[in-house]
């Protein structure tokens, strides 16, 4: 099989990261890998705007996480884009393993909570996955879609969207950016944020970060962030953050 020319291969692909929209876990508690969490009616909203808001993009590939919240979020869009979800495992939300299911206001009082929030990359959730481990496993993903796109001859450099984590999300942000993952929790992604990269051969460039549909309104702080604490696995936003007490 002949080699494609350098001529037609794209010089850059840029990625679209998409945060699964809310569900009744989301804020309050940490849902983890947990099963049966699906968009409640807020997220069913959200992801039906999402959509609108996406409506002419022409995706290459359209990745998600395998669990219900993100392919009820991406199946909103495939429907409105017509291009098939790709469950893709390595986006799959960090395995937060006994901290599950639990409040944050209550993990708020755990000895590993300061480490979560001030050194997150010595991080390991008791009977799960270590917050770097997550990271690398979603950088990796990115990578390889990236290479996969890059040497496909294209018109015009590729797009291709992934429905994935808030944790994931700001965990691949910071390596396009080049943060230590102990920065990681500088960023913010609320449910239903559009987050956009574009990856060029020799550098990324972060285009949007955490864009809501919501207009150039002020963005004001969940009480998590004005205390100076991160939402582990994303929280609500600033617009559902009442239930968000740590």
């Amino acid at each position: 099989m002949a080699t494609p020319s350098q001529d037609t291969l794209p010089q850059a692909v840029t990625l679209i990261l998409v945060r699964h929209g809310m569900t009744d876990a989301t804020g309050p508690r940490l849902a983890g890998r947990a099963p049966g969490i699906h968009l409640n009616d807020t997220g069913r909203e959200q992801a039906a705007d999402l959509a609108r808001r996406l409506a002419g993009l022409r995706p290459a590939v359209l990745l998600s996480s395998p669990l219900e919240r993100c392919r009820e979020t991406s199946d909103a869009v495939s429907a409105a884009l017509d291009v098939p979800v790709t469950t893709e495992d390595r986006l799959i939300e960090c395995d937060y393993g006994s901290w599950t299911g639990r409040e944050l206001k209550d993990l708020a009082d755990e000895p590993l909570w300061r480490v979560v929030q001030d050194h997150p990359s010595a991080a390991r959730f008791p009977g799960g996955e270590a917050l770097a481990a997550s990271s690398a496993r979603a950088a990796e993903a990115v990578r390889d879609w990236n290479s996969r796109l890059l040497l496909t001859p294209a018109d015009t450099p590729p797009v291709y969207l992934a429905c994935t984590h808030g944790d994931i999300i700001k965990a691949v942000v910071a390596d396009a950016l080049g943060l230590h993952l102990d920065l990681f929790q500088r960023l913010r992604v609320d449910p239903c944020s559009v987050t956009s990269i574009t990856y060029t051969r020799t550098r990324p460039f972060l285009n949007v970060l955490n864009d809501t549909g919501q207009g150039g309104g002020p963005v004001l702080p969940t009480p998590a962030e004005a205390s100076g604490d991160a939402a582990v696995g994303g929280g609500a936003g600033a617009g559902h953050s009442a239930s968000e007490i740590l």
